[in-house]
């Protein structure tokens, strides 16, 4: 049995997803694009097959026959577009975050349990061949106890103006550090408690006419006693360098590397290697792996791996992160609202 996919959201991440449904996930038929932009949404349908596209998604669910959704419209939208999935009765995959705020968290994961259809988040890099391994030998008692996290997640470039506002994308930390702080929950085994913040606008002083930082260092304290720290950053003109470290009370785990192939050059001048272009050069069989989990919840009827209250959870670190950068000083999770 294929399930009958839609596609809502065809702009940088859901050409991502439309990639994926078409050609590496053959559980799913992606059957219907949305777009508000027509050409995109056309251009899209076009070159993966698709036969029907959409500028509202509600025509959409009115006129074909889907048994899901993957939502990745932009990260203000994600709460509507959930609720609209929900009430038509559709599964629900959405990109992260859920919402930007705990009250929508909560709208979103209320209007998929009442309409009795699954939900699940985008949080990739739990699908990722090295993370599940981690995670697997951190359950295994590998490691004992764990004791410190270290999360580093930068980019090789900034991103829009647009995008960069605070009310498009939360901001560098909740949209960049919220991977990480999913990471750290799943990895650490225990809630985050308390997170204190420094960062600024070091590199592009344009992203401060429009609210946001290039570069900030979150600390986190969870329940467990286990400390923590994710660094982020928009400026990492070397490449994509996304790597994890976990000491525990028996060893330690080291995630990800920069290195992208397993090449080296040696001249007169030197040593070099290349590094991670981007996201999908490092995550693209996460992305595959994530959405064939989702399908297999619905074909077999159980509850997704990340579940919207997982998606609550790093939302609420987030927003606690944001406000420490904001008014200096260290806050707890508990007063994310």
């Amino acid at each position: 049995m294929k399930l009958r996919v839609g596609l809502i959201g065809a702009g940088r991440m859901g050409k991502v997803f439309a990639h994926t449904l078409a050609f590496n996930v053959s559980e799913v038929d992606l059957v219907a694009v949305a777009d508000t932009d027509e050409t995109t949404a056309r251009e899209v349908a076009a070159r993966y097959n698709v036969s029907a596209s959409f500028t509202d998604y509600h025509q959409m669910f009115e006129k074909v026959k889907l048994d899901a959704v993957v939502i990745t419209t932009p990260t203000a939208t994600h709460l509507e577009v959930v609720r609209a999935a929900a009430a038509a009765g559709k599964h629900i995959f959405c990109e992260k975050p859920l919402a930007q705020t705990l009250q929508g968290c909560d709208e979103a994961i209320a209007a998929a349990r009442d309409a009795g259809v699954k939900l699940m988040v985008g949080f990739m890099r739990r699908f990722d061949a090295a993370y599940m391994m981690a995670k697997q030998k951190i359950d295994e008692g590998v490691i004992g106890k764990p004791v410190m996290f270290k999360a580093v997640g930068r980019d090789p470039k900034r991103t829009s103006l647009e995008f960069a506002r605070r009310e498009n994308s939360g901001g560098l930390i909740l949209d960049m550090g919220i991977h990480d702080f999913d990471l750290a929950r799943w990895l650490m085994g225990s809630e985050v408690e308390r997170v204190y913040s420094e960062g600024g606008c070091l590199v592009y002083p344009e992203l401060e006419t429009v609210g946001d930082i290039d570069n900030a260092v979150v600390n986190l304290k969870f329940f467990s006693g286990a400390v923590g720290n994710v660094d982020v950053s928009r400026n990492a003109v070397y490449g994509y360098d996304i790597r994890t470290e976990i000491l525990g009370s028996e060893g330690g785990l080291m995630i990800g590397r920069m290195q992208m192939t397993d090449t080296l050059i040696l001249t007169r001048q030197g040593v070099f290697h290349d590094t991670v272009p981007y996201f999908m050069e490092r995550f693209g069989n996460a992305y595959a792996e994530e959405i064939r989990s989702f399908v297999t919840c619905i074909l077999e009827d159980r509850e997704p791996p990340v579940t919207g209250y997982d998606a609550r959870a790093a939302t609420a670190i987030g927003i606690a992160a944001t406000m420490s950068l904001d008014e200096g000083r260290p806050v707890y999770v508990s007063e994310a609202g």
